[in-house]
């Protein structure tokens, strides 16, 4: 049988194709690589296959999922931990079987967040640019000791707890919000609060919870406007969490030191992409990286080979127990009853 992966980067390809390698190999079973990504129009790519591989930025709705259901797919095996792109419901109506990747290392989300607070507080990207152009002048590019200063964690989880760590290590304060308190981010310190108080009282903001309809813009206008004047923003983790026109508002008005996103709201069809000379009809991007204190990568957080290496070897091994029958903890969809 062969397995068709999706939207497979290039420097990803060869620990994927090694993953599956040794996990499928054995059993008859083989990886073929796609860079395309899944969609309406490359859904069609899928037809026979049995097992489909996807990428966090595949779509997965009802059209898409009827076209897998159609051409055969069983089983969705998704290369990351977030699933909103998929419409499980529908998933789970045409009997098709969804996994997920339910952890990886959560050191290469909770440095890329510190690699975008730094920059931003420190102004590289600007300072940079000066000096490639040989201008070497300083003024505009003070930043502020982040010893002492305080820190606010929304979702301390395995992501979030690393990044208070790091924080820790800075000599921070920590306040932190989560539904539950982790124990490992008391220890060092945090102190629990509602959000408005953390908004309120953190020189550097990041987000760590998922995306779901009670988080969907957690922080929108209301919150932004709640933030300290010269605070640090910081978002890697799903781009629905920030109100971005909100954010371009404030951003106008010249309220915060810096913003570091590696996720986007409406990063569909963009991230991922090669773009540069298409014309992109999104105002809201366009004018968010204008602004020379807004640093936006492209939802590469996670992409460090030590993350990716975990991931690939569990969507293998998430396929490996589909095709025994097996049931793990990565399942969102189970199979079938028979």
């Amino acid at each position: 049988m062969e397995i068709l992966a999706f939207g497979v980067q290039q420097d990803e390809k060869p620990l994927l194709e090694a993953a599956f390698a040794e996990a499928v190999g054995p059993l008859g079973h083989e990886l073929r690589c796609l860079d395309v990504n899944l969609d309406a129009d490359t859904a069609a790519l899928a037809l026979g296959h049995e097992v489909v591989v996807t990428p966090v930025n595949a779509v997965l709705d009802h059209q898409v999922l009827q076209a897998l259901a159609a051409g055969g797919t069983g089983l969705i095996a998704q290369r990351s931990t977030g699933f909103n792109n998929i419409d499980l419901p529908v998933a789970e109506r045409l009997g098709m079987t969804v996994a997920r990747v339910s952890a990886y290392s959560p050191y290469s989300v909770a440095e890329h967040a510190w690699a975008l607070a730094l920059a931003c507080n420190r102004s590289i990207p600007r300072a940079a640019r000066r000096t490639r152009d040989f201008d070497f002048r300083i003024g505009g590019l003070m930043g502020r000791d982040l010893h002492g200063r305080t820190a606010g964690v929304i979702g301390t989880g395995k992501i979030g707890a690393a990044f208070a760590r790091i924080a820790h290590g800075f000599g921070m304060r920590l306040l932190g919000w989560d539904v539950a308190e982790n124990p490992q981010c008391l220890e060092l310190g945090m102190a629990y609060v509602p959000i408005a108080d953390l908004l309120a009282r953190s020189d550097l903001v990041s987000l760590h919870v998922p995306l779901t309809p009670e988080t969907e813009h957690l922080i929108d206008a209301d919150s932004l406007r709640a933030m300290k004047d010269g605070a640090i923003l910081v978002n890697t983790s799903r781009g629905g969490l920030v109100d971005t026109a909100a954010l371009v508002t404030e951003l106008r008005a010249g309220r915060f030191t810096g913003v570091g996103l590696d996720v986007y709201e409406a990063e569909e069809g963009l991230f991922f992409l090669d773009k540069s000379l298409d014309f992109v009809d999104d105002d809201t991007l366009a004018r968010l990286v204008t602004f020379p204190n807004v640093l936006v990568t492209g939802h590469q957080a996670y992409y460090t080979a030590d993350a990716v290496g975990q991931i690939a070897h569990t969507t293998a091994s998430n396929v490996v127990d589909y095709l025994a029958g097996r049931r793990s903890e990565n399942v969102l969809v189970p199979r079938p009853a028979a």
